[in-house]
């Protein structure tokens, strides 16, 4: 499978991404140039975190015109897999890929510590390798994380089983305390409904390996390499078909 890291002046967690996918995880990766108009053939997209033009105006909301963006937009809203982490997830709302806005945090203090997040939809491209209520042990760092939504667009994110991460204890109880940056409903990550697009706020790329305290990261990558797969033999049959070759 071949992943494209996008960068960004600012980004600060690309070649952390770009390290676990070709090094941790043995898959091909590139890199993406934020001004370009190439997405290189990739299979999935990854926005990395960081603080893309340096959070100017608010988060996500600069990079959201980079040229490359449209590419993305383009790409997403044909079925190809995108995932959006941290800073990544901002630009995936300012994009309108995903629905709802990043307020700051609730005590207004920069965040950057593990927390535990619950696995509430397992039956994603993002979490296929996981199991249901699974608790997973993986960092963050924002000052923007506080996911907000109206109340009708929280109830629709809800009855279409979009929320596919809550912040959560260790034991995988929902509480005030264990929801850090007081997101609504506790939601640490959700997809479009169309399932190709995920956005969380949590590091996986800085929890996949066990120097770093944890691997729980792993398990979102590896889920996106199995879907990939899935996919790629019913694309070449699609092909073959098409062109009457094989």
């Amino acid at each position: 499978m071949k992943f494209g890291v996008v960068q960004f002046p600012g980004s600060n967690c690309d070649f952390d991404t770009f390290h676990v996918l070709r090094n941790v995880m043995k898959q091909d990766a590139v890199m993406l140039w934020h001004k370009d108009h190439d997405l290189k053939g990739v299979d999935c997209v990854v926005l990395p975190g960081g603080f893309s033009y340096g959070d100017y105006l608010r988060s996500g909301a600069i990079a959201r015109f980079s040229p490359l963006m449209q590419e993305v937009k383009a790409f997403a809203r044909g079925g190809g897999r995108v995932l959006g982490i941290c800073n990544g997830f901002q630009i995936l709302l300012e994009l309108g890929l995903l629905p709802g806005a990043m307020l700051r945090n609730k005590n207004l203090k920069f965040l950057c510590r593990h927390v535990h997040i619950r696995v509430e939809n397992e039956k994603t491209d993002f979490t296929r390798a996981a199991k249901k209520g699974q608790v997973l042990r993986i960092p963050i760092a924002h000052f923007d994380g506080n996911y907000y939504a109206p109340a009708g667009v929280l109830k629709d994110i809800e009855r279409h089983r979009q929320v596919v991460f809550r912040y959560c204890d260790a034991g995988g109880t929902i509480t005030e305390e264990a929801n850090v940056n007081g997101s609504l409903a506790a939601i640490a990550g959700i997809r479009n409904r169309e399932g190709n697009v995920l956005g969380l706020m949590p590091h996986p790329e800085r929890a996949s390996e066990a120097l770093l305290g944890s691997e729980d990261g792993r398990t979102i990558f590896a889920s996106l390499i199995l879907s990939l797969e899935g996919r790629k033999p019913a694309r070449r049959a699609a092909v073959r078909k098409k062109t009457g070759h094989d």
